[in-house]
């Protein structure tokens, strides 16, 4: 038998170190995954009587579109108060970047479940926030600002923004402030050198925070049941439901894995169109 050259020895030498790595994503993630999209077709039945009866059902579908209303909203405020943010931090003197970017850091590292809760608090009628526009007089009674899609999209771009702020601010930090300034010596306006340089300069930054905070407002539970009321309701709470009070494992798989495939279908359109035509360029 002819011998391993020395790539295929080192090859073979590197993949070992990571054998006990990807054995425990088999055993956290992939396994019970796959343990709950079997009993979507196996309980109580085998069958797809859970999925006839999810797409059957305009509850279930309700649900499934206020999930995706909701993840567009907080991705779309969560863009527009992200950018003006990352931008501030990329040219901002070495302090106040240092500082609010440290702020940044710090409202990750903070609970959830507290902030959440905090943000209770600051909306409710007798909140910080209401109590604050009727003494200045700029509203005569109290706003209802929780327990509905206002109070969810709050809350959830408060805990959203570091993720599109991180992205944005590494691609906006990578761009030659060079490029602007022959912009502007082309004769581009400040809106001509924004629209057709920034924006496309920082497409991928804002497609990549885009994606992690459209993804994760997808299967977002504690935020929405918190602060959002059962008419703003969205998947993964409907998925706790039918486990928790109907232990209906079958449905609640069944609900699960067309969240993940149209996770998985988002994401490969993300990739197609901002990852592999990047690669191939």
């Amino acid at each position: 038998m002819a011998p391993q050259s020395p790539a295929a020895r080192r090859g073979g030498r590197g993949f070992a170190p990571v054998l006990p790595a990807l054995a425990l994503v088999v055993l956290v993630f992939v396994i019970p995954v796959l343990a709950l999209l079997l009993r979507s077709v196996l309980e109580p039945a085998p069958g797809l009587q859970n999925y006839a009866t999810f797409f059957g059902s305009t509850t279930y579908l309700k649900v499934l579109g206020n999930t995706f209303l909701v993840a567009f909203t907080v991705t779309v405020v969560t863009v527009l108060l992200g950018f003006p943010v990352a931008w501030f931090l990329a040219i901002a003197p070495s302090f106040w970047s240092r500082l609010l970017f440290a702020i940044v850091i710090l409202s990750m590292w903070t609970n959830l479940l507290a902030r959440t809760y905090a943000w209770m608090v600051l909306l409710q009628r007798t909140g910080v926030i209401n109590r604050t526009l009727m003494n200045l007089g700029l509203i005569s009674e109290p706003l209802p600002l929780i327990n509905n899609l206002v109070g969810v999209t709050i809350g959830m771009t408060y805990i959203m923004l570091p993720f599109m702020i991180l992205p944005l601010h590494a691609t906006i930090r990578s761009i030659d402030p060079a490029i602007f300034q022959a912009a502007s010596l082309c004769g581009a306006s400040r809106f001509q050198a924004f629209t057709r340089v920034m924006l496309p300069l920082t497409a991928s930054g804002i497609a990549a925070g885009a994606l992690m905070v459209f993804v994760m407002s997808l299967g977002y539970f504690i935020t929405p049941a918190l602060l959002g009321g059962t008419a703003n309701m969205m998947l993964a709470e409907l998925i706790a439901q039918l486990v928790q009070s109907l232990l209906d494992w079958g449905l609640a798989g069944a609900a699960a894995l067309v969240l993940l495939v149209i996770t998985l279908a988002i994401y490969m359109v993300q990739l197609r169109f901002f990852g592999f035509g990047q690669a191939r360029g």
